[in-house]
């Protein structure tokens, strides 16, 4: 199994059997697009459990991702795609940078979901995107762009309803999308604290990485309690 790509987050290698690759979680965290970083003992165990629930979950309701199975504490089986050159955000709340772009308050409730396309590209900072910016870098097409609208606000359903049976809100997250080799879309990456915010509804208290970008508390504290929540439903 050789190593293919190496990430902030994650290792990617392959293995025997062709089109499915290994990911490995690794005990690093970042924010800020790096600019602050840390080695954390236990987050890629976390983040691999809590990623495989949430995927699983999905698959229950019928969406469908890279994932095949978790295989141990910091590992999992996927099925190879190419990456989508985009993140795609789902609001359901402002907190974060919507704040800070378009002045809504921190707390404040959208009349419906708000989706966002980031282009993924580090030498420019991953700067937000409109649809025929997507159409004019060749990213994807306009039924794809649809498509990828469709399937991300269909986790946000399905999130927000797992969400709220254990008291908590999904305020915003964030996820990549990939091809397969016939064309495909598939939900990819990862979906995590470090990837979602998520705020409990009595006291909003963070279960998510902010507690990292804002020094506000212990992050495997965080990540393990919501783990906890997580496998209590099951």
């Amino acid at each position: 199994m050789s190593l293919l790509y190496e990430g902030k987050a994650k290792r990617i290698f392959s293995t025997d059997e062709d089109g499915v690759l290994r990911v490995e979680y690794k005990d690093e965290v970042t924010a800020g697009n790096g600019a602050k970083k840390d080695h954390i003992d236990g987050k890629g165990r976390l983040n691999n459990k809590i990623t495989s629930i949430l995927f699983e979950h999905l698959k229950e309701k019928g969406i469908k991702s890279h994932f095949i199975k978790q295989t141990s504490e910091t590992e999992q089986l996927v099925q190879s795609v190419e990456i989508i050159p985009l993140e795609v955000v789902v609001r359901n709340i402002a907190a974060g940078s919507i704040t800070r772009r378009l002045g809504f308050e921190k707390g404040q409730k959208f009349e419906t979901p708000l989706v966002e396309f980031f282009y993924k590209n580090d030498a420019l900072n991953d700067p937000l995107v409109t649809d025929d910016h997507v159409r004019l870098l060749n990213i994807a097409t306009t039924e794809e762009i649809a498509q990828l609208k469709e399937m991300v606000l269909g986790v946000n359903k399905a999130l927000v309803e797992l969400l709220d049976s254990i008291n908590l809100r999904l305020i915003d997250f964030k996820v990549e999308f990939g091809r397969t080799k016939d064309g495909q879309i598939l939900l990819a990456d990862e979906i995590s604290p470090d990837t979602c915010r998520i705020w409990e509804k009595d006291s909003d208290t963070n279960f998510d990485k902010d507690v990292y970008r804002e020094d506000r508390g212990s992050i495997i504290e965080t990540y393990q309690t919501f783990l906890n929540k997580l496998e209590d439903l099951k």
